[in-house]
């Protein structure tokens, strides 16, 4: 009996208009920029107008990248609300895959732009076993106090009784075929820019390093210290870090080389360092790890892995042979393809947008012994 299991970063599966970026240029597309509009309403006008007209495609794109997984368990990052993801799943999803996602499930987060975690299921796999919720928890009001993660290593703007998800460890206690799993969906700390010449990505991996020790809290302390690792469980979601980059370098005039730069420093250690939890993702060629290309010009630029499927060292054993898949070709074309890794891109794909999302689905289809 098996269960296909898959997580994407949809990126800004948003229900709302966001006009801040007239009086912030930080909040302003780039298109907007070319233009000198006089007014708010024009620019609300125009903005609205701008994100109406690009989000049919992106939608679309994101549909297919998600029917390529064949999930029959999808959990989902950057979803701005039930609304919004019944009516993707309807409008769009549907439209590739029928009605196979009728179980959803979502819990408001702490993300300050409101995008959360969110799961759609299938009432049975694709082999006929049934798919069942027996409960469904939101960890999203844990504070560091709770857990006792506080230290000043977070920063200086965090305190004791902040929420320590900055989304939410949404976790599922699920029956496949009346095997039991349960699925935790995340959304770690983002890598915001640097400061005080520390790079974003190691001035916010104190928080990132809380969360993944949260979530390891959570399992433990439902399944036990001793036994939890050989329980069936699987963290999925963006965790906004990595244990290795593939770093870029050349442009699309000379050609590109591709560095492997191996064992970085990662909050997600917390998970790996003494075998609790396997990222499933290092059975594939270290080229052909990547869920995400990062670049900043030419003389910045990496392929990294954002996106997890975490498996429990007792389903890892159970599945030695289970590999994960990414699909890549939502992928727009300024994104850089290691030799041999080059796929068809899906319709309407653009230079840099139009894309599925600036993430890569990741699935993987499991045993449940």
């Amino acid at each position: 009996m098996s269960i296909r299991i898959a997580t994407f970063n949809i990126e800004n599966l948003i229900a709302r208009f966001d006009f801040t970026g007239f009086r912030n240029q930080l909040r302003s597309d780039r298109v907007m920029k070319l233009f000198d509009i006089k007014s708010e309403a024009d620019y609300q006008r125009l903005e609205a107008a701008r994100v109406i007209s690009s989000t049919d495609d992106t939608r679309q794109l994101s549909a297919l990248a998600i029917a390529d997984t064949a999930a029959d368990i999808l959990c989902l990052q950057e979803v701005d609300n039930m609304e919004a993801l019944k009516a993707f799943e309807y409008g769009y999803l549907f439209r590739m895959v029928g009605s196979g996602y009728r179980q959803k499930y979502l819990v408001e987060g702490n993300d300050s732009r409101g995008i959360d975690v969110a799961v759609l299921m299938r009432e049975e796999t694709r082999n006929g076993q049934r798919i069942e919720l027996r409960d469904v928890t939101s960890h999203a009001a844990l504070t560091y106090h709770d857990l006792g993660l506080y230290h000043p290593g977070l920063g200086p703007n965090v305190r004791p009784d902040d929420k320590i998800f900055k989304r939410d460890c949404l976790e599922l206690d699920l029956r496949i075929g009346g095997r039991p799993l349960t699925v935790y969906v995340v959304h770690f700390k983002s890598m915001t820019n640097g400061r005080d010449g520390v790079d974003g990505r190691t001035s916010t991996m104190p928080i990132r390093e809380a969360e993944a020790k949260a979530v390891r809290h959570i399992i433990e302390n439902r399944f036990g210290r001793d036994h939890a690792s050989q329980r069936n469980f699987v963290i999925c979601g963006d965790m906004n870090d990595y244990q290795e980059k593939v770093d870029v370098i050349g442009d699309r005039r000379h050609g590109y080389d591709y560095i492997v730069q191996s064992d970085l420093p990662s909050a997600l250690d917390v998970f790996s360092h003494d075998g609790f939890a396997e990222n499933a993702m290092r059975r594939r060629d270290p080229l052909d790890r990547w869920t995400l290309y990062h670049a900043r010009g030419p003389e910045e630029q990496h392929l990294c892995q954002l996106d997890y499927i975490w498996l429990s060292s007792g389903l890892a054993v159970a599945n030695p042979t289970a590999m994960p898949e990414v699909i890549r070709n939502g992928q727009p074309f300024r994104t850089p393809f290691p030799p041999g890794q080059e796929v068809e891109r899906y319709p309407r794909i653009g230079w840099d947008r139009p894309k599925a999302s600036d993430h890569c689905p990741v699935a993987i289809t499991l045993h449940l012994p």
